[in-house]
């Protein structure tokens, strides 16, 4: 892999290319939970980000609203993977998408100058409200528009599958 993108590189990329997005510099967070403290300030779909593998290898960054409860055991079947997804270590994040645990992002997909990953948004994100991702690390975040995601990740060659996820049963972790 070429060397991976800074988050300033990152920025001047959506700058050049007019993607308007505000940025909110905090500590590092590391789950969902710990970005509540600096969510009020910030106005849109919060996210969470998931970087898997199915069994032949195929790899997906999944982005979903960030309170969103996913099945796992049935996420294969919307995404017409092999087999059930397991999530992809942090060697293999870090090779393929430029940033360590924590930090993933759909921004990442930038680093994905092979285009090896598939980008899958959850539907719920498309609304039309702003969406929040980190840029490449974990102590700050990015609004932009929906739009401007999408032409941002179709730009990177990343024309994301937008899918209704599977929600677990009651009564299961998602």
């Amino acid at each position: 892999m070429n060397k991976p993108l800074t988050p300033d590189e990152l920025c001047a990329h959506l700058a050049e290319r007019d993607i308007t997005f505000h940025r909110t510099d905090h500590p590092a967070v590391f789950t969902v939970a710990e970005t509540a403290p600096h969510r009020d300030s910030m106005v849109g779909h919060h996210t969470k980000n998931l970087f898997l593998k199915d069994k032949k290898g195929r790899l997906f960054l999944v982005s979903a609203e960030a309170h969103a409860r996913i099945d796992l055991k049935r996420l294969h079947e919307t995404l017409g993977a092999s087999g059930r997804l397991s999530f992809g270590s942090a060697e293999l994040l870090m090779e393929k998408l430029g940033v360590t645990p924590g930090s993933v992002t759909a921004f990442a997909v930038i680093n994905d100058r092979a285009q090896e990953v598939t980008m899958v948004l959850d539907a719920t994100l498309m609304t039309g409200e702003d969406v929040n991702f980190h840029p490449l690390v974990n102590t700050a975040t990015l609004r932009v528009s929906r739009d401007d995601l999408l032409a941002f990740l179709r730009g990177t060659g990343h024309d994301p599958l937008i899918v209704d996820l599977p929600v677990p049963p009651d009564g299961q972790n998602g």
